[in-house]
Order: C-alpha cells, then sequence, then structure tokens
C-alpha cells in the first residue's frame, strides 16, 4: 500500500510545481521509494492446473500424462509444464492449443481465488505528475477498502510493459492488473489469461481490442465542449496543442475540437493545430510558435492542463495577458487548475472515479472467472469555466 511517506513526498512536488508556476517536476525517486515490480520473490509458483480423474461408460480412467499432451500438440513435455505453470516464453498459438487438450482431457484450474496475493498491479505509461496522483488515489481508494496493496509499475514512455514484466506479474499472482495509457501484447495478454489474473486498460492509448476491458472518459466530447465555449465567446482564430498523435484520447479530443469549429462555420487551419506529448514543456515551445505567428489565435485549446499552463508561460514571455489578449482552456482540471493565475478554464476528466472504476472492475472480473462479455465504460466530462477564457479584445 502507498506509505504516507509516499503521499508526502507527491504533496511536496505538488507544492514545489504551483510555486514554479506549472514547471513539470520529474521525480524518479518516488518511483524507486513505491512498492514496484520486484516486491515479490520470483520463486517457482505452484501449478495452475490439477489432475483428475473422468468417467467414460461408467469407469474410472485416468486422464493422459503430459508427455501424451506434449505428444497429441505437437510439443516438448517441458512446454506443456510452462503453459501449466503460466510461463511467458510460449507462442500464443501454441499455448492455446496446448490448454486446449489439458482441458479436454480433465485437467481443471485451482481456484484463483486462493492462490491471490493481495494486491492490485498498477502500470502506467509515465508516472511523473500530478495526473497520475489522481489515477493513484483512486486505485488506492479501491484497493483500502478490499483490503489490498498497490504495486507501481511504471513502463517508461513505452505502450506496453517490459518483456519481464509479465513473468513478474504471473509470479506474484495480484487480484488484478490496471494499466493506465498502455495496453498488452498477445504474449503477456495469454499469459494474464492463463494464470486468471484480469486486466483492465484505463484510458487505452489506442483500440485495445473488443475483448479487454477499458475505462475511458468522452474526450471527443470533451474537446467539442471546449471549443464551442471559445467559439460562443466571439473567438473566430482558435489554435489547439493536442496531444501525441498515436493516442487515442489526444485524437478524440482533437477531433471535437474540429467538430466544433466546422460546425459554427470556422475553417480548420492545420497550421493552428500543434501536436505536443502532454508535457509542460510542449505547451511552452508550441505556444511561442502559435503566439508568435502574425496571423496568431486568439484563443487555444490545449489537450491537457499541463500544456495549458506551459501556454501561460509563453503568453507571459511575449508580454501577452490572458484572457485580455490570449483565452486558454485545459483538459483535466488537476488540482492546480484553479490555483494559477488566472484560474484555468479546462475540461473536467474525472480522473480518481476512472481510476476507482477501473479498479472495481478488475477486482469484479476477478469474482467472475471466465466472464466471456467485454466491458467497455466511458465516464462524462465537463467543462469548468473559470478566468483564463473571455471574449477578444474588440469583439
Amino acid at each position: 500500500m502507498l506509505t504516507s511517506a509516499s503521499h508526502a513526498r507527491f504533496h511536496e512536488c505538488f507544492g514545489k510545481y504551483v510555486e514554479c508556476s506549472g514547471n513539470l517536476w520529474r521525480h524518479g525517486d518516488f518511483v524507486k521509494g513505491a512498492r514496484r515490480d520486484t516486491i515479490a520473490a520470483m520463486t517457482s509458483p505452484e501449478p495452475v492446473e490439477s489432475r483428475t480423474q473422468t468417467r467414460t461408460q461408467g469407469r474410472s480412467t485416468q486422464t493422459a500424462t503430459l508427455a501424451e499432451i506434449a505428444r497429441e500438440a505437437g510439443v516438448s513435455a517441458p512446454t506443456v509444464s510452462k503453459v501449466l505453470n503460466g510461463r511467458a516464453d510460449v507462442a500464443p498459438a501454441t499455448r492455446a492449443r496446448v490448454e486446449d487438450l489439458l482441458r479436454a482431457h480433465g485437467y481443471r484450474r485451482r481456484r484463483a481465488e486462493a492462490t491471490r496475493s493481495p494486491l492490485i498491479d498498477l502500470v502506467f505509461h509515465e508516472l511523473e505528475s500530478a495526473w497520475a496522483l489522481e489515477v493513484i488515489r483512486g486505485v488506492e481508494n479501491v484497493a483500502r477498502d478490499a483490503g489490498l496493496s498497490v504495486v507501481l509499475s511504471e513502463s517508461a514512455g513505452r505502450l506496453t510493459p517490459g518483456r519481464t514484466w509479465a513473468d513478474q506479474v504471473a509470479a506474484r499472482r495480484p487480484h488484478g492488473v490496471v494499466l493506465v495509457l498502455s495496453g498488452l501484447d498477445e504474449s503477456q495478454r495469454a499469459l494474464l489469461t492463463s494464470r486468471a489474473i484480469p486486466f483492465v486498460v484505463m484510458d487505452p492509448a489506442g483500440d485495445p481490442g473488443a475483448d479487454v476491458p477499458s475505462i475511458g472518459a468522452t474526450n471527443w466530447q470533451g474537446g467539442l465542449a471546449a471549443t464551442r465555449h471559445l467559439v460562443e465567446l466571439g473567438h473566430r482564430r482558435i489554435g489547439a496543442i493536442s496531444g501525441p498523435t498515436q493516442m487515442m484520447c489526444s485524437r478524440a479530443r482533437v477531433d471535437g475540437y474540429r467538430a466544433a469549429l466546422e460546425t459554427a462555420g470556422l475553417p480548420v487551419g492545420p497550421a493552428l493545430i500543434a501536436n505536443g506529448d502532454f508535457h509542460h514543456e510542449a505547451g511552452y515551445r508550441l505556444g511561442l510558435e502559435l503566439l508568435r505567428r502574425p496571423d496568431r489565435p486568439t484563443a487555444v485549446f490545449a489537450g491537457n492542463d499541463l500544456q495549458a499552463l506551459g501556454l501561460y508561460e509563453a503568453a507571459r514571455e511575449l508580454g501577452l495577458r490572458i484572457p485580455e489578449d490570449l483565452s486558454v482552456v485545459g483538459f483535466d482540471d488537476l488540482p492546480v487548475a484553479p490555483l494559477v493565475g488566472p484560474p484555468l478554464t479546462t475540461v473536467r476528466q474525472p480522473l480518481t472515479e476512472m481510476a476507482e472504476a477501473a479498479a472495481k472492475l478488475v477486482l469484479d472480473l476477478g469474482r467472475e472467472a471466465g466472464t466471456p462479455a467485454a466491458t467497455r465504460v466511458e465516464l462524462a466530462t465537463s467543462l469548468v469555466v473559470r478566468s483564463s477564457t473571455a471574449a477578444p479584445a474588440g469583439g
């Protein structure tokens, strides 16, 4: 479970964050201080299947041996053993073939509940901002009520965890895995499935697949509401600083921005859309580029609050006042948003509630192992109007 020291460390960083006008801190020590992937000793797990007897025409017959199943599957006996013990180094097609034969010959999975560790694994794409703190808080709320602890991992910017991660998770057998802005490759999914470890993707970077439970937000609607607010104030040249183009949430927000402009009969100028990375530095750098244009926008929709704060810094450097000379809308409604000057108009993404929903869903899936139906949930976003937006000068 996250320690009080870890929480204190986060709040200390958060205070520095506000004091420095939104400069994004990078705090590797937090990740090292949290309970990470080394929390469990890598001991050999006990088999996940047990031999049973089947009855055929009134007589009891012993199920096939592993060697017999190996011959029937066209693989070695050690490969069958790897499948039984949930090892990752088995090709997905081979794993599926062996598991089908194991089931056909009467091998039954032991009750997963009895062998689970009292943990929820929480995996981040990146773990370095107040955004992550809101997610941790939500998962921790659910874990605490369920008497569980939280293990934090970071995939260092990759959209899938590292190769050894799935082996470590399989060894410690948590109640479930919540992945944030990340996903799993085919072999990782097969391994967790074979060990009856449920997983849920929160705010997926791409399409997680029809059979992968996920929790998201109404990103398109949020982008639409943010831009429509600026249009209704009278702005006609509205720029956008998006997040990474490979992330589904980022693209959906920009699509909502485009839809609002097109609905209002305003042109969507490609030169007014800049692709960022959801970090403060990108908001500052791309903000300077947009605001130095001779036909600069009078308002900008930033893809998240961190980029909006970077844009604040760029505007100050160029001598532009917010909102008199430039209106700014962010996305997320982080705790810092009402504290900056002027308080930031933003789209509230219910991060803590999304994290709570993801944690509850993964625990529900664990209680109902084998349920085939995938679950997809989108929580509503809402526009929070503060002081960073106003009608354009002379408008």
